[in-house]
């Protein structure tokens, strides 16, 4: 990949505040062509794809292009990734049918007002999120609990539209349990013809995917069906199809403000933020990683936050980057947000001009494109390597799975994100420690729970602590030294290897002096060795290194500290320095 095929961004002057300026040097006509042909390729894509999503959410079909179209410009006017496609996505989708159905009580006005009051408050939580320079809180939403999430999210949503596949009048529910009971008590109402038009849709889009990838499945399947019901009169017939879409281009509304719905929807509008910055800027990465270029996680927020502004202030809803139509963009030529740009154009003119042509398009084919596309979502393999590599990760995954599926989407992530920090939490306070050993005829030492040969000495016990040692696990850690005097009848000195403790805090530095007193008052002495900097910054405010230091028990290495308390290793300097009278003392700023 060359520096010519792939524009860097720059990042100064009107480009720090519009970053698609950013992109004017070395910007020619082979980039043009580039993007032009991957902004027509997605659009193709996104057309027929945006309608089912709106239909997913439960809007109007049309409300689909209107989020491709303004969102879309503005996200290619302020991202930083060249290759990201943002729109309509299948998990924001169903999580703002989750959130507002409950709230519209049937109300199809009051749903699309709530609609773009919950992008607005997404596009404000992430702006905020951007500009306070918080992209690194996604880092809780681990690979364990998206993986859950978007794997149950995607067998919710492919179960939600089973209805319109058989045809089925029945109530809509936002769970898997609620959705099979709906479905079981509307079986009598499943309309033939209509499981004809599904079936025949779903195989054309895995026939085309399969045999034909680069062929635009969703419209060819969109437009031969809408023929077919067209000259068959399958409306007349019982078929759903989808009549008047109003065509035109959005234009600005800005929904009406209740304290009460802005409440009722806060909640979801942190969730929907959360995933759909995490589905945004994980692709977004991903794909600058091949093309060479870099992506700013807190602009990207910023950007996409914007583009759900406007989402609700032109009739949409909740928008985010997508994993298959960045793809495409990316595969097709993407080199830079104009392709977004041409993609919003290709929408808009669909939006303006075409719309009449989606009247006879049966409803089943939306539900098969959004089956087709969502089941490829679920992680088998994932789930399977979370298990294998670590069992708590797998536990994670699968309650973030099977919450999602029997109380809904945002009761899932929420049980997935608390028990993650739960695990987290848990580690942290009780983190790892290994009893050290010598390599003979080394200095080196070596965990005597993994190595075979190691010499220990009854009088001594060398213990490294991997870990900070903050007010969580301060006590843990004092009681584990005090085990050992009490477990060692020979014991003389406990060595603390604390190379891997990267931090302390006050309760770390009090318990470590108590522990100190403690083993005294047993006849055992606490050395340290190998302390790192931060720490013994914390330690000489607290007073107890300058105490240490005089009592000769510091030290810069751990074979150090072992021969002091043996006598091996000759004269101990007053800083707790072994002095062999070859090797110079170090300095304290070492330690």
């Amino acid at each position: 990949m060359t520096t010519t095929a792939y524009p860097r961004q720059e990042r100064t002057g009107p480009a720090r505040i519009v970053p698609i300026l950013g992109w004017r040097r070395g910007y020619d006509r082979h980039v043009l062509r580039h993007d032009l042909i991957a902004g027509l390729t997605v659009a193709v894509m996104l057309v027929p794809q945006s309608m089912a999503y709106a239909a997913l959410a439960g809007m109007p079909p049309v409300t689909g292009l209107y989020a491709a179209i303004v969102p879309v410009l503005v996200y290619a006017l302020l991202g930083t990734s060249g290759s990201l496609a943002v729109g309509p996505v299948a998990i924001t989708a169903l999580m703002t049918a989750t959130a507002l159905a409950p709230l519209a009580h049937g109300d199809p006005g009051r749903y699309a007002a709530l609609a773009g009051l919950l992008a607005l408050l997404v596009g404000a939580i992430q702006i905020l999120m951007g500009v306070l320079r918080l992209g690194a809180l996604v880092n809780f939403l681990s690979h364990s609990v998206l993986s859950g999430f978007t794997s149950a999210a995607a067998l919710v949503i492919a179960a939600s539209q089973v209805k319109d596949l058989l045809g089925m009048r029945v109530e809509r529910a936002e769970n898997l349990p609620g959705i099979l009971a709906s479905l079981w008590q509307g079986v009598a109402t499943i309309h033939p013809l209509t499981v004809a038009v599904a079936a025949a849709s779903i195989a054309g889009l895995v026939l085309l995917r399969r045999y034909a990838p680069k062929v635009p499945a969703a419209l060819l399947v969109v437009a031969a069906v809408t023929a077919v019901s067209a000259v068959l009169a399958l409306g007349n017939r019982g078929v759903p199809i989808l009549r008047d879409v109003p065509s035109g281009l959005p234009t600005p509304d800005l929904p009406a403000l209740a304290l009460a719905d802005l409440r009722s929807l806060l909640p979801a509008a942190i969730a929907i933020a959360l995933v759909a910055y995490m589905e945004g800027i994980a692709v977004a990465k991903s794909l600058a990683a091949r093309s060479r270029q870099h992506v700013d996680p807190n602009a990207e927020l910023v950007a996409v936050g914007a583009a759900n502004a406007a989402a609700g202030a032109f009739h949409a809803f909740p928008v985010a980057g997508g994993f298959s139509r960045s793809a495409v963009n990316f595969s097709a030529g993407a080199r830079t947000p104009v392709a977004s740009v041409v993609t919003a154009g290709v929408v808009g003119l669909t939006a303006l001009l075409l719309t009449p042509a989606f009247y006879h398009l049966p409803k089943a084919v939306l539900g098969a494109i959004v089956v087709v596309a969502v089941l490829g979502l679920v992680d088998y393999r994932g789930a399977w390597t979370a298990w294998r590599l670590r069992r708590v990760d797998g536990l994670t995954l699968a309650l973030t799975f099977a919450v999602t599926l029997v109380a809904g989407v945002e009761p899932g992530l929420a049980a997935g994100v608390v028990f993650s920090l739960a695990v987290f939490l848990r580690r942290s306070a009780r983190p790892h420690t290994a009893e050290l050993g010598r390599v003979p005829g080394t200095a080196t030492f070596r965990n005597v729970a993994r190595y075979q040969g190691l010499v220990t000495d009854p009088q001594v016990v060398v213990l490294r602590i991997d870990g900070p040692l903050y007010f969580a696990n301060a006590q843990y850690l004092a009681d584990r030294l005090l085990t050992l005097a009490e477990t060692r009848e020979a014991l003389r000195a406990v060595v603390v290897d604390a190379s891997a403790i990267g931090d302390a805090d006050a309760d770390g530095a009090h318990a470590l002096a108590q522990a100190r007193e403690r083993l005294a008052s047993r006849g055992v002495a606490l050395h340290l060795a190998t302390v790192r900097g931060p720490v013994r910054d914390l330690l000489t405010r607290s007073g107890l290194w300058p105490t240490m230091r005089e009592a000769g028990q510091l030290h810069p290495e751990v074979a150090g500290a072992v021969d002091a308390v043996t006598g091996e290793g000759g004269a101990t300097g007053g800083d707790g320095t072994a002095d062999t009278g070859s090797t110079p003392r170090l300095p304290q700023e070492v330690y």
